[in-house]
């Protein structure tokens, strides 16, 4: 009996092995705490963004009738020494603590880039200068330099943002330089300088690409950072000038009524506190999964 020969399929039915193209967020599901505090997280821009729409009374309305007013229907968070609603204050807090946080965060993120990169490409002097800046950020107390910095140019969003993200820069030199140097010498950018391209070039397609993972990893640590930086202010008497709320202000002022009126500070700690914790499960988890040799 004659063996059959099997005919091989057309070229139109081969069926071609695709590799997954989010296989990070494969590895990043598997992070439980990771995924629990990207929930949080999400929840805590959308309210950063509707909260003042849906918050009940205005974040200076005050009710002297209904002064210290335990949690109920009608004040699910209960109420502080002047009147305020404390849900109200927490959801516009939310929004003001992510302005400032972002921001800060981004201004930190642009002059630490373009330092760093500035520093491992040109080498030399100018990598001195930018190494000589950084040690002198991490040796001088960054918190006092911010202090002094919100007392020169004020309490609002604005100057605390800027102070923040002024102060906050050398962390990210420091990393991006590091990549920098380390990719500079490969292989690809010695061909790609070989071949005559630019440094904006080689940037862009070479050293962008190996550490923009980096680079998010380090932003979502950086967030936290912020916020409990400028929880610190606030709990110093430095923060957002009153009326405008914030979390540290909150503390702040629950911290001598704790005892007869706990729900001042149960309700903008708890929440302050899983929001710092879920920002620092996401960037734990992206770290995880950004990593090419993570997973299996």
């Amino acid at each position: 009996m004659a063996a059959k020969t099997l005919a091989a399929p057309p070229a139109g039915l081969v069926r071609k092995t695709k590799r997954p193209r989010f296989g990070w967020w494969s590895r990043y599901r598997r992070n439980k705490l990771a995924v629990f505090g990207l929930g949080w997280v999400v929840l805590f821009f959308i309210i950063g963004v509707i909260g003042p729409w849906i918050a009940p009374h205005n974040y200076a309305y005050t009710n002297f009738l209904a002064a210290n007013q335990p949690p109920s229907w009608q004040y699910p968070f209960g109420t502080d020494s002047v009147g305020h609603d404390m849900l109200s204050e927490i959801l516009w807090s939310v929004q003001n603590a992510l302005e400032i946080a972002l921001g800060a965060t981004f201004i930190s993120f642009l002059v630490g880039a373009a330092l760093g990169l500035w520093a491992g490409l040109k080498g030399g002097i100018a990598d001195q200068i930018v190494m000589r800046l950084v040690d002198f950020m991490y040796a001088f107390p960054t918190y006092f330099l911010d202090l002094i910095l919100v007392t020169t140019f004020g309490r609002g969003l604005a100057p605390i943002m800027f102070a923040i993200g002024i102060t906050g820069w050398a962390g990210y030199a420091r990393l991006i330089r590091g990549l920098t140097l380390r990719l500079r010498e490969g292989e690809m950018v010695e061909a790609a300088r070989a071949l005559g391209s630019t440094q904006r070039h080689i940037m862009i397609a070479y050293l962008w690409p190996n550490v923009r993972n980096s680079m998010l990893v380090a932003l979502a640590f950086g967030i936290p950072g912020d916020l409990t930086v400028m929880a610190g202010l606030s709990v110093v008497g430095m923060g957002l000038r009153p009326p405008l709320p914030s979390f540290g202000n909150m503390i702040a002022q629950a911290g001598t009524n704790v005892l007869g009126f706990p729900w001042l500070l149960y309700f903008p700690a708890g929440i302050f506190a899983i929001t710092l914790l879920s920002f620092l499960f996401v960037a734990e988890g992206l770290q995880e999964a950004l990593d090419p040799k993570g997973g299996r």
